[in-house]
C-alpha cells in the first residue's frame, strides 16, 4: 500500500508519468474516487509518460478511448454511465485487456464481477490541500510498481506512506 499527496494539478499529472513510467507500458490500473477526484488528470499523466501530448477527456459516453503510442496500446475507460457489466463483453473488452495492453479504468466498481483484478487499485480523495492517492497492489506486477514508485526520487515529499512489498 501506498499513499500520495497531490497538493495541485500539476503534481497529481506529474505523478501520473511516474506511475506509468513504473507500469513498464502494461498492466490494469483502476481509477476509483468521487466525481471531480481527478481521475482523468491523473489518466492524463500516465499517458503523458507514453508521449501523449494532446488533450484526455475521459470517454463517459463512448466507454473506452484508445490510444496507440509508439509499442504501448492503452485503453482509457470510463464505467460511469455503464449499464451493466456484461455490456464489456460487448465492446470486445477481453481482447483489450490483453497482458501486453495498459489499461486505465474510471470508475471500475461498475464492472464489478467482471473485470479482471487489477495490477494496482487508485483511489482519490479530496484532501486539504488537492488530493490523497491511495495506491494497492493486487498482482505481482502491481507490486513491483509499488516498488518501483517507492524508490522514485521524483516523488520525495509527496510520499505519506509506502509498505516494502516483497517480490
Amino acid at each position: 500500500m501506498m499513499r500520495v499527496r497531490l497538493d495541485d494539478e500539476e503534481r497529481q499529472v506529474a505523478f501520473g508519468d511516474c506511475l506509468g513510467r513504473a507500469l513498464g507500458g502494461h498492466g490494469r490500473v483502476y481509477l476509483a474516487g468521487e466525481l471531480g477526484a481527478g481521475k482523468t488528470t491523473l489518466a492524463r499523466g500516465v499517458l503523458r509518460a507514453y508521449g501523449h501530448a494532446g488533450a484526455v477527456k475521459s470517454p463517459t459516453y463512448t466507454l473506452v478511448e484508445p490510444y496507440e503510442l509508439g509499442d504501448v496500446r492503452l485503453y482509457h475507460f470510463d464505467l460511469y454511465r455503464l449499464g451493466d457489466p456484461e455490456e464489456l463483453e460487448f465492446i470486445g473488452g477481453r481482447d483489450l485487456f490483453a497482458e501486453d495492453a495498459l489499461c486505465l479504468v474510471e470508475w471500475p466498481s461498475r464492472g464489478e464481477g467482471w473485470l479482471p483484478v487489477p495490477d494496482i487499485a487508485v483511489t482519490l480523495s479530496l484532501a486539504e490541500t488537492g488530493r490523497e492517492a491511495r495506491l494497492e497492489a493486487g498482482t505481482a506486477h502491481g507490486r513491483a510498481v509499488l516498488r518501483a514508485l517507492s524508490a522514485e526520487p521524483a516523488l520525495g515529499a509527496t510520499l505519506l506512506e509506502a509498505e516494502r512489498a516483497s517480490p
